[in-house]
């Protein structure tokens, strides 16, 4: 208890920051993925003869070491935060991407013929009938990957973009238990309440219809 109350109190300020650093490059690599990911999933569907190209050149992408990735835009963008976002965002892509082709694609075609039998125009289709029913599986890939990518963004210490990965790795290098355990800890707990946040939020997001069928409302 002693070595708790003893970090605490010399890196206090500094584990605060360090966890606000943390969280903003994990939501703005997942902000990204969001806004790329959805739109293209739901482009896909759409061009069946290229959705299997792009899925497999995202599974590709996912496939490449974290830390390659991460030196790789090195060169291209410098060190700090922006490179590591960008590492991260691609690593996002994936599993929002297949998540949101898989959604929109097994939703009910049935369904979609009487929307299109009711005069509803493509765009209403997709915000009113697609999206919705959507849902469920869409925000099952982001709350995946928001998971993950707080897991990740701990790398982020490699390229100077700061978050908890700077206790970690500086708990390593000058043989720290404290400081490992101090960047640790925080990082599982915030993967934990960002996963049961997300949860609830996906379970909000998910017609009522569909939550009734399940036996959740």
């Amino acid at each position: 208890m002693d070595s708790i109350g003893n970090f605490f109190s010399e890196y206090g300020a500094l584990l605060f920051e360090k966890t606000w650093e943390h969280l903003f490059i994990s939501f703005a690599a997942l902000a990204l993925g969001v806004i790329v990911a959805v739109p293209l999933g739901i482009l896909l569907v759409r061009l069946p003869k290229i959705a299997g190209l792009i899925m497999g050149i995202a599974g590709v992408v996912q496939t490449f070491p974290s830390l390659a990735i991460l030196a790789f835009f090195i060169p291209l963008l410098g060190i700090g935060k922006v490179p590591a976002i960008v590492a991260l965002f691609l690593y996002s892509m994936l599993p929002i991407l297949r998540n949101t082709y898989i959604g929109v694609k097994n939703v009910d075609p049935n369904l979609l013929e009487a929307s299109r039998g009711m005069g509803m125009t493509a765009f209403q289709r997709t915000t009113r009938v697609e999206l919705p029913l959507a849902v469920p599986v869409i925000m099952a890939g982001i709350r995946m990957t928001a998971v993950y990518l707080i897991g990740w963004a701990t790398l982020a210490s490699f390229i100077g973009g700061g978050g908890l990965g700077d206790f970690i790795f500086d708990g390593l290098n000058l043989f720290r238990p404290d400081l490992i355990i101090g960047g640790a800890v925080p990082v599982t707990l915030l993967a934990i309440l960002l996963d049961w946040i997300l949860g609830k939020l996906e379970k909000a997001a998910t017609p009522l219809g569909i939550r009734l069928e399940r036996g959740e409302a």
